[in-house]
């Protein structure tokens, strides 16, 4: 068997194992046949291995080969030469992928591991797992994906299970409040990225990466864009990355994420899901090099949410939230080394931070057990000796600063004042448009539209910062 013919088998066994995971799991749900939870732990544990191993097999014969550069074509399912529209199915091994695929893999099957016995006898453990699979096929995708079409599709079955796992928890109203969020912003950014695949489409005609970035393996690729170009492209593919990786100033909704159970939250906002932007920003990082002012504009935000990230962190309240806007920090230095063009460093970085979150995450539920045991055999509380900077400022300056990270940096109370209180009035003004021409001409008189908002989005639009977080409770907190 040639190696070109090998190679092929095992790239596409990377991508085929999830893609029966999901079709087994879809099809049980759809027919409403309930699979025991050790059946569906060990299908999952070895789909995702039998990928792994395969990921591990293409690894090999490239390191044997010498070959650095992989695609394997599955041709084109939609052909429109009129328009210069094709949409076309492409699969790429590099050093870019080969790293992200693998470390997906590994900590997938780790924490699907880890759920059989968290989330035992559950009574959404089978759901759990189909969402798991819509998961595990987005990343495999997203890892892999030639075209950003491809990309596109990965990045979208991360979305949904994302939103869906958030909101897991149905029998509570909060849950489901915040997955709604979650998926607002989503599609805020989403649009983003799909503007971006057109001006993409627009400007060489094709949706491969090969045509937009050049032919050579990550990194050393030349965009064959102007530095105009670039720049709107990039900054489209930005709004995506922000989204997705919660940098600024869509910081807000991570808090809200961890209403989903533990193994979720690793897996999506430790380890894979906060770290796909980052992904994002690499796979297209010839492009950044086109534009001086692009990587200028990476840079900021990086750094803003690093910092914003670092300052939140410091006053939570509960230890999922602290890690994941610990997490959040060290996705916004992440950026700021791509902006600045270390991308094997950030590479490495993405990798060691995302083995550490997934750590830590799982680890979360019975590290507060152990430290009331701890505090319970010393018998007092353990007092935090930790001396920062905050001590020499003024303390109108740290209250300031505290109310900043308590608040989520005012991210949550901005998009609702900015966006959508407009999208609101917007609405509101089209309906009364729509109800005045259907008096006339109908001769009635039509009732206003009811938008009925959670009480804590209404108290954001109709009322002050000092509503939002409560006055007596925050002062009570400071203090």
């Amino acid at each position: 068997m040639s190696f070109a013919v090998l190679i092929t088998y095992f790239c596409l066994g990377c991508v085929l194992f999830p893609a029966l995971l999901l079709v087994v799991l879809g099809l049980s749900a759809l027919i409403s046949l309930k699979i025991r939870e050790s059946y569906v732990v060990v299908l999952t544990q070895w789909c995702a291995s039998l990928s792994l191993v395969c990921a591990f097999c293409v690894l090999g014969l490239m390191l044997s080969s010498g070959e650095r550069f992989v695609t394997i074509d599955v041709g084109d399912w939609v052909s429109i030469e009129q328009e210069q529209f094709h949409f076309h199915i492409r699969f790429i091994f590099d050093r870019l992928s080969i790293p992200f695929l693998i470390l997906s893999l590994v900590l997938c099957l780790t924490v699907a591991t880890f759920t059989r016995r968290y989330l035992h006898r559950e009574p959404g453990f089978n759901r759990f797992f189909l969402l798991y699979a819509f998961f595990l096929n987005g990343i495999v995708l997203s890892s892999v994906a030639g075209t950003i079409e491809t990309l596109f599709f990965g990045w979208e079955l991360v979305g949904v299970s994302s939103a869906l796992l958030v909101a897991f928890f149905l029998d509570r109203e909060s849950p489901v409040q915040n997955g709604q969020r979650v998926w607002g912003i989503y599609r805020f950014s989403d649009s983003a990225f799909l503007l971006g695949a057109l001006a993409m489409h627009h400007y060489t005609g094709h949706g491969d990466f090969a045509a937009f970035v050049g032919t050579e393996p990550w990194p050393e690729s030349q965009a064959v864009l102007t530095a105009n170009q670039a720049f709107l492209v990039g900054c489209l593919l930005l709004v995506a990355a922000c989204g997705k990786s919660a940098l600024v100033p869509f910081s807000g909704w991570l808090a809200r994420a961890m209403e989903g159970p533990t193994p979720s939250t690793a897996i999506f906002y430790g380890a894979l899901s906060i770290h796909l932007g980052a992904y994002l920003l690499l796979r297209v990082s010839p492009v950044l090099e086109s534009s001086i002012g692009l990587r200028v504009l990476i840079v900021a935000i990086g750094l803003s949410t690093a910092i914003s990230g670092w300052l939140i962190s410091r006053v939570g309240c509960d230890v999922k939230s602290v890690l994941a806007y610990a997490s959040l920090t060290q996705v916004g230095i992440i950026v700021v080394e791509i902006g600045v063009g270390f991308y094997y460093l950030a590479l490495i970085h993405l990798v060691g931070h995302a083995c550490l979150r997934t750590m830590q995450l799982l680890r979360a539920p019975t590290l507060i057990t152990d430290y009331q045991a701890i505090e319970n055999a010393l018998g007092n509380r353990m007092r935090n000796q930790d001396v920062t900077i905050a001590g020499w400022l003024p303390r109108s300056l740290q209250l300031s600063i505290y109310r900043f990270g308590y608040d989520r940096g005012y991210m949550d109370l901005i998009l609702d004042r900015v966006f959508i209180k407009s999208f609101k009035n917007f609405f509101l003004w089209a309906d009364r448009q729509e109800r005045r021409w259907a008096n006339f001409v109908c001769g009635e008189t039509t009732q206003p539209a009811k938008i009925e908002l959670h009480p804590e989005e209404q108290l954001a639009l109709e009322g002050d910062s000092e509503s939002i977080i409560g006055t007596t409770s925050y002062r009570k907190e400071v203090q």
